[in-house]
């Protein structure tokens, strides 16, 4: 789907303060309030726009600890059986398949080192994963980040 500016502003707008009403936004960006509604429906429906739920920092509640954990897993019956149970593990907080050395590659969230191996416990109990190896987020100099993607789509379609 082809975006604007006016799109790029609207999700900027909703980025920065997700609870802005319809109409104060359309204040803010200068444009009617029906097209803001339009837009923001047109921007869900198509699936660019994906939620409006608030970001939760894990280290607020205690979670100090973000590590990375590939996985290797039997292929007997593929990847949907073990990222299931893995998404029952509260600790984990993402499940790719990805290529190269492993076959599964998993951001979790641990309260300390040792909580940490705990958590890597509850991962290898999960039937079909077979090992795993594990890196420790020292710091996270460039958090997730889709803002400048969005900017970004538009520049590069331009001629």
């Amino acid at each position: 789907m082809t975006i604007d500016e006016l799109d790029i502003r609207l999700i900027s707008l909703l980025a920065a303060e997700p609870r802005v009403g319809i109409l104060e936004a359309s204040r803010r960006l200068g444009v009617a309030r029906g097209t803001v509604q339009a837009r923001l429906d047109r921007l869900v429906q198509t699936g660019i726009v994906t939620g409006f739920g608030p970001d939760v920092d894990p280290a607020a509640l205690g979670y100090a600890v973000t590590a990375f954990v590939t996985l290797q897993i039997r292929q007997v019956s593929g990847h949907d059986p073990v990222a299931g149970l893995l998404a029952a593990i509260p600790e984990v907080l993402e499940v790719h398949t990805i290529t190269g050395g492993g076959d599964m590659l998993c951001r979790v969230v641990a309260r300390s080192n040792a909580d940490l191996q705990r958590v890597i416990d509850l991962i290898v109990e999960v039937e079909g994963v077979v090992r795993t190896s594990s890196v420790i987020a020292l710091d996270t100099p460039v958090a997730y980040r889709v803002l400048p993607l969005v900017a970004g789509s538009l520049r590069r379609r331009s001629p």
